[in-house]
This record gives structure tokens, sequence and C-alpha cells, in this order.
């Protein structure tokens, strides 16, 4: 599904590197977790994978589903099946939730050679991913993400994924600012996505987040590059004793 080798970035107007030889490689149906201190890259390799601008790859590559994905605008990164949910997603006044909802799906589906949903199709399928994922159908009639609280900005990108059905979720520390309940919302909205050709790659400080995801890898990030991968209970080793064993171990 993802494949990433020996990936260096920097942003554009420096010339210090933050990704430093990212290899990672994420088959389908597969959760894979990042963790690791601040500073070691984690959201970094989210913005060089969407094709954030601002960022400068100097050496490697990163593949999904065999395409270069470094070679394709961000849009086409998206049309390819990519979908970066963001640790503070933005608010869009004047363009309803709605609205922005059919435009993304069409765009995709027109990319892709396949028909645009009408009003009425379209309608019968958001609401039926909303109610699948308990988001309250006053929220479709809103803006986007405009006066929503933390908790619902991250459910509203729980939809978005549902109804663009993306191959590669990447979740950039979506358990960022949310209280336990709206921790869970996410999770539970996650994990009704999860599918044997759908994969997730969740960036995350806490290990709490992992316990309702509980995903097949976890890998910890410092100093621009993968330092240690193991299984679930490498998070709780970090939950328990944090990044300092490791990071001596590894980095020295």
């Amino acid at each position: 599904m993802l494949k990433i080798d020996n990936l260096h970035a920097k942003l554009e107007d420096e010339d210090k590197q933050i990704l430093k030889g990212v290899n990672l490689e994420v088959p389908a149906g597969q959760v894979h977790a990042i963790m690791g201190p601040n500073g070691s890259g984690k959201s970094t390799l989210s913005y060089v994978l969407s094709g954030r601008d601002g960022y400068e790859v100097t050496e490697g590559s990163a593949s999904l589903n065999g395409d270069d994905l470094l070679a394709l605008e961000p849009e086409e990164r998206a049309a390819a099946g990519l979908f970066l949910a963001f640790q503070y997603p933005v608010e869009i006044p004047g363009v309803g939730n709605l609205t922005f909802l059919r435009t993304a799906v069409n765009a995709q589906r027109k990319a892709r050679g396949e028909e645009e949903l009408s009003a009425a199709e379209f309608l019968k399928v958001v609401r039926e991913k909303a109610k699948s994922l308990d988001i309250d159908a006053e929220m479709l009639k809103r803006p986007v993400n405009v006066g929503f609280s933390g908790g619902e900005k991250k459910r509203n990108e729980i939809l978005q994924m549902a109804m663009l059905e993306p191959k590669m979720c990447i979740m950039d520390e979506t358990d960022s600012g949310l209280d336990v309940d709206a921790m869970r919302l996410v999770a539970k909205g996650v994990n009704a996505l999860r599918a044997p050709d759908r994969s997730f790659l969740v960036i995350t400080h806490y290990q709490r987040l992992l316990d309702h995801i509980q995903p097949d890898v976890v890998h910890i990030m410092a100093d621009g590059r993968i330092i240690r991968t193991g299984g679930p209970e490498l998070a709780l080793e970090v939950e328990k004793n944090g990044y300092a064993d490791i990071l001596a171990a590894e980095v020295g």
C-alpha cells in the first residue's frame, strides 16, 4: 500500500533536514501508529506525503499502490486514495458542510472516471454515513468547522474520510485537544472504516488513543527517522517509561 524508502526532506527556505532517511511500509488492511518526542518529524512526514507547499524532498521515494506519490500534485494524491486528517482542522466560513463534501466527493469521482453523484444520491449516502458515525445531522447544515468544538472538528474529518473512501488514511495527531469521550467517538469512527483494502497511519503522542484503535504495528520516530518498530506493547513501554531509554539505545 504505502512504501517510503530513505525519505529526506526539509523546509524549502532552510538548509536543515527534518526527515533524515525515513523507511516505512504499511501493507493493505493494517493500522500503523507513529509515536515520538516533539520535533522528531512526525507531522512533517504527513505534510510531505500529502504534498503540502513549503517542503522539499531532497532524497528518497514514497509510493502508494506502486504510484510515485512525490510526482503527483496534492489533488492527484487525493484522487489516488490518500487522505490527511489535520491536527488542527481549519474553519471555512461561508461554505456549507454538505456543499464542501459533495464537491470533494464528485471531484474525486470525476478524476477516477466515475459518474458524479446527483444531489439526491449524495444526500442519501451522507446521511447514512453520518448516522453510522453518530454525527448529528445538524452538523451537516453548518459551515465547515465554523463554531465546532475540537471533538466536532475531528469527527467531521472522520465523516469526510468516510465519504471520500480513501485507500491510505494519514491522521496527524487527531487526538490533540480531545477529551476522553471525544477521543472514543473518533476512534469508533476510525474502527468503523477499517477494511482489507484500506490502511491507516496514525500519528499520536498518546498511548490512550491506541487503546481504542489497537494498531497492528507501532513505530517510534526520533531525529527525522524511524528508530524502532514493534507491536502494541511498544506504545505501552513508552507510556510507562517515556522515550529516554529508547533514544539512548537507538540514537545514542
